[in-house]
């Protein structure tokens, strides 16, 4: 089965932890709120309740061509229980697969919209990260 699709020119956000939904809710409202979106496609599926980063890469590469991402945003334990900083976890799934960096609300909108159209690639972000793998803008 595939990973769900998400939206034309929006992002995939897979909910991987399920064991606060206040905190679910606050995440989107922080992510929908920077710059005035849409960006997200949000998916909150009980199926991928813990599901980790091998098992996100087994069920994409298992998908017909036509149907695999590049990418995917999880709002994993880290993303939802981590204070008010509340940063998604974006995996590589096409050039470099399960290479990560977790991304802050205020740069969701540019990854996401760079992204969804090629415009620039998964590494261009990630090898921008800083020492904690967090992008944070361009001079890392």
């Amino acid at each position: 089965m595939a990973l769900p699709p998400p939206d034309d020119l929006t992002s995939l956000v897979l909910r991987t932890d399920f064991s606060d939904d206040a905190a679910w809710y606050a995440l989107r409202a922080a992510y929908d709120a920077a710059d005035g979106g849409p960006y997200a496609t949000w998916v909150s599926d009980p199926r991928y309740d813990g599901a980790g980063i091998p098992a996100l890469l087994e069920e994409d590469g298992a998908a017909d061509e036509e149907e695999q991402l590049a990418y995917v945003f999880l709002a994993d334990a880290k993303a939802l229980t981590d204070g008010p900083e509340r940063f998604l976890l974006a995996v590589d799934l096409y050039d470099e697969p399960g290479h990560t960096v977790r991304v802050p609300p205020a740069w969701f909108p540019e990854l996401s919209a760079n992204l969804s159209i090629a415009n620039l690639d998964f590494a261009d972000f990630a090898d921008c990260a800083d020492a904690t793998g967090t992008f944070r803008g361009w001079d890392g």
